[in-house]
Formats: C-alpha cells, sequence, structure tokens
C-alpha cells in the first residue's frame, strides 16, 4: 500500500476539522511550542518510510516513554510485575488520588502517573545506573545514539509535580514503593523528558509489530509473549480514559502523551507516530486522534 498517498487523502479530510484543544497547561515547557504544528510518519516492517509534516521536528514524547520503561522492567520481573501494578483501564484521570486510595496502593495500569512510578520504582532498585540505562535501551530502539533527557521539560515537570509527589508519598504509605521517593521522582520526570521525532519514535516502536524483535537489525528485544501483553496493555489503557474511545475508532494498540503525541501498531504491518500538540479535554492530541480514525478507515485496516 502507498500509505504516501493515503496521507495525503486523510490530511485533505481533515482540511475542515476545527482542532478545539489546547496544549498541556500544567507543564510550563510544553506551552513553548507552535500549536499549530503537525507531523506523522510511519515505518512498515520491511523498512519503509512514509512521512508528512513536522515530521522532523522534535517534541517531547512525555508518557509515550512510559511503554519503554515498562519493556524494561517486565523483562527484569516477568510476572511477579502484575503483582504490583494491575492491567485494567483507569476509567478516571490519569492522575487520580481516589482510585488509588481506594485501590490500596496498587495502580490501575503501568500507563498512568501512579503505575509509571511503580515501573520506574522496579527500575531504580534493580538497575545500577537506572537514568543511564534506560537512555541506552532507547538510543537502541530508536537507532539514534545521541538521543538526551530533556533538563529543561524535566525541571519543569519537577517544578509542578506536586500531584505526583502525592501519589508516590500514597503508594509508599500502602508499602507500594520500596525506594527513595526523591530518587524515584527524579527518573520518572527524566523519562518523560525524552525528547523525539515522529520517525523515530516510530522506528523505536516498530519491534512492537514485529513480536518483540527489531524487524530490520533482528534484534531481540521481548519475547513473542511478552510483546503481545504490551501491545495489549496499550490497547486497553494507553489513552488513560479514553482508550475504549481510541480503540473503538482506531483499533490499533497505542500509546499517547501530553506533548501531543500519539504512537500505534498494526502488528506484522507497521508502526505509525503522529504529533500534534493541542489536547483534548482527555489529555491527548486531538487532531492526531482523528487523523489515526481516518487513516484506519482509510486503509480498511485495523486489529480487528
Amino acid at each position: 500500500m502507498n500509505y504516501q498517498d493515503v496521507f495525503v487523502q486523510v490530511i485533505e479530510k481533515l482540511d475542515g476539522f476545527k482542532d478545539l484543544g489546547k496544549p498541556a497547561s500544567y507543564i510550563p515547557e510544553l506551552q513553548n511550542v507552535n500549536s499549530n504544528n503537525f507531523g506523522v510518519h510511519l515505518t512498515t516492517i520491511e523498512d519503509q518510510n512514509f512521512c508528512f509534516g513536522n515530521s522532523d521536528d522534535k517534541f517531547s514524547i512525555q508518557s509515550i516513554s512510559k511503554v519503554l520503561s515498562l519493556v524494561m522492567a517486565y523483562k527484569i520481573e516477568n510476572e511477579d510485575l502484575w503483582k504490583r501494578v494491575g492491567v485494567e483501564p483507569s476509567g478516571t484521570p490519569f492522575n487520580s488520588l481516589v482510585q488509588l486510595e481506594h485501590d490500596k496502593g496498587i495502580p490501575r495500569n503501568p500507563f498512568i502517573n501512579a503505575g509509571a512510578l511503580v515501573i520506574s520504582d522496579i527500575l531504580v532498585g534493580h538497575l545500577k545506573d537506572p537514568k543511564q540505562e534506560l537512555l541506552q535501551f532507547v538510543r537502541r530502539l530508536s537507532g539514534n545514539p545521541k538521543l538526551e533527557f530533556c533538563s529543561r521539560i524535566a525541571e519543569s515537570e519537577k517544578s509542578m509535580g506536586y500531584r505526583n509527589a502525592a501519589l508516590i508519598n500514597l503508594m509508599k504509605d500502602f508499602g507500594n514503593i520500596h525506594n527513595d521517593i526523591d530518587e524515584v521522582l527524579d527518573f520518572y520526570f527524566n523519562l518523560c523528558s525524552i525528547e523525539m521525532t515522529c520517525k523515530e519514535l516510530s522506528k523505536t516502536f516498530l519491534f512492537l509489530a514485529s513480536n518483540g524483535k527489531d524487524p530490520i537489525t533482528k534484534e531481540k528485544y521481548l519475547s513473542t509473549s511478552k510483546s503481545k501483553r504490551i501491545n495489549a496493555v496499550m490497547q486497553l489503557c494507553g489513552f488513560y480514559d479514553e482508550a475504549g474511545e481510541f480503540s473503538f475508532k482506531v483499533g490499533l494498540p497505542g500509546k499517547s502523551g501530553v506533548g501531543g503525541g500519539i504512537v500505534a501498531i498494526h502488528p506484522n504491518k507497521y508502526s505509525i507516530a503522529v504529533w500534534s500538540p493541542k489536547l483534548n479535554a482527555k489529555g491527548n492530541s486531538s487532531k492526531g486522534m482523528k487523523f489515526l480514525e481516518l487513516f484506519t478507515s482509510e486503509t480498511e485496516s485495523s486489529i480487528f
């Protein structure tokens, strides 16, 4: 399929789309971006590449990086991981304290903030140099050996991280955080600060479209069974309390971030990354969501 032609057709249909969203306001640095930017990049498992718009501009991938920390933690903990974090959709905002207290400090899934903090705690507890080992892993996946954390964004998040501090302290009280709170938070804020282009992000997630193996380099990052489960969690929980809507309209496993990015996987076919900074009320890129809905409709393909 010529995805470049499909991009053109979808963009034409988007001409009348009124994007009423706004960039994330609670992280000051995320407001310092042109909110009209839009980019998309698709990489097939045969290493064909298709792009449109601002696909080579770097942006903060934010919560999309939580998939990558989850992969690392899953390889370390195996099935014991799920004793400390669930795999159910949250049905509440991604930073809900009420739900976390009701569930006695066990987050509903690894992609809400509380869940990602538990995953961060696991990595801090197991790795000698957590931030550098995570960075090396993401560099290998992306093919960019110069990829870095963005200290400017990490510090911006840290300056407004009151809710995350409340979440981690509550879980510490329930016994589900084992390491120093400040160290775990520092890892978490850096994890979310990574900047990538749509092209890099698409390449980074290609292994999840190929049973845990990079189809180009043939490097195996994750077992087929674990890759299937990561995709399942993305399908169920990748879009906060809008995961059902994304699954219903797009039909692909995926993950969003409040930087306006979305990555989605079509197993055995491709990985696609979209970026548009304006967010809807649920914290997902409004134009990115609409683009992917039209894209899978135009190609008449989904996992269903």
